[in-house]
């Protein structure tokens, strides 16, 4: 099979690191075309740094990055240092990326990307706020009707928020942003919390990454142990979700996944309620689904899909 390209939008974050080593270790069924950064977990001139840092350590550094936009569409950042830590990939020492940053802005290189290859041959990945996608759909509304599709960790139904009690923190950082892409018409698959929380670091699991006697596999481990603090204290879990690998292993293995097409609103002038997605899972409304909504995971095959990928690197 031809590999499927993609285009990864992200704001590295350790979850991040690790769906992007995901995928750079998968050149057999995906294509990265690029990735763009956004602000998000920690500032733009952080998350394209990161996504530099990944590109090398996977041994990858013709991979092209991008920096896309550094505020949301209408509001203030809000940022997640308490998650990731000063530099988004707190953990281990990180070096200093010797790639360069490509000097185009990563919405124009999305919009130009998207119409020099056939319609409906590439696909979108948000990783984070949904910041960059939208600006791309509004500035140049011809390719909407280009974008195959769009794969993107964010939201919740069940699980409802983690950083606010209703809401996400993806689509919560730019609403606004994410009620353009869901309105957009555009075929769109959502990795929610109710699937990522799932996906569950365990000290087996992590020592698996250890044990591969690579500099990925250490780095991976090393993430995962400072990542996961936070989620073993603020949930009582055993350990830590990797939300976003969860959009790279739905590409390469959507057996894993089971989901249901529903309506998804997002929410954008409730103070209660800012950035919820409003997921009628249950069918509740006339309204017309709009997005793939994934449900449940097997999580044993995910993270086999998980080391045996990244042992390549």
């Amino acid at each position: 099979m031809t590999p499927r390209k993609i285009i990864i939008d992200t704001d590295p974050g350790q979850d991040d690191a690790v769906a992007i080593l995901l995928a750079l270790a998968s050149p057999e069924a995906l294509d990265v075309l690029g990735i763009t950064a956004v602000a998000g977990n920690v500032p733009l001139p952080l998350t394209e740094k990161n996504a530099r840092i990944i590109c090398e350590l996977a041994g990858r550094p013709d991979m092209r990055v991008f920096a896309g936009c550094d505020a949301p569409l209408k509001r203030k950042l809000v940022t997640a240092e308490h998650v990731h830590g000063k530099t988004g990939l707190d953990g281990p020492q990180l070096p200093t990326p010797t790639m360069a940053l490509q000097p185009q802005h990563g919405v124009d290189f999305m919009i130009e990307t998207l119409r020099s290859y056939p319609p409906g041959t590439v696909t979108l990945c948000p990783l984070g706020p949904l910041t960059n996608i939208a600006t791309a759909l509004t500035r140049a509304p011809d390719v909407i009707d280009r974008v195959q599709e769009i794969v993107l960790m964010g939201g919740a139904y069940f699980e409802v928020g983690n950083i606010t009690p209703a809401a996400e923190f993806n689509i919560y950082v730019d609403p606004e942003a994410a009620e353009i892409v869901f309105k957009s018409g555009i075929p769109i698959t959502v990795l929610p919390l109710d699937v990522t929380h799932k996906a569950l670091t365990s000290a087996a699991r992590v020592q698996a990454f250890r044990d591969m006697g690579t500099e990925p596999g250490r780095m991976v481990a090393e993430w995962t142990d400072f990542f996961e603090r936070y989620d073993k204290e603020k949930y009582g879990s055993e350990g830590a979700p990797l939300h976003d690998p969860c959009v790279i292993a739905w590409l390469l293995q959507p057996g894993l996944f089971t989901g249901r097409k529903i309506n998804v609103e997002i929410e954008t002038t409730s103070e209660l309620t800012l950035g919820m997605t409003v997921a009628d899972w249950w069918g509740v409304t006339n309204r017309p689904a709009n997005a793939f909504f994934i449900g449940d995971m097997d999580a044993t095959g995910f993270f086999k899909l998980l080391t045996d990928r990244i042992a390549r690197l």
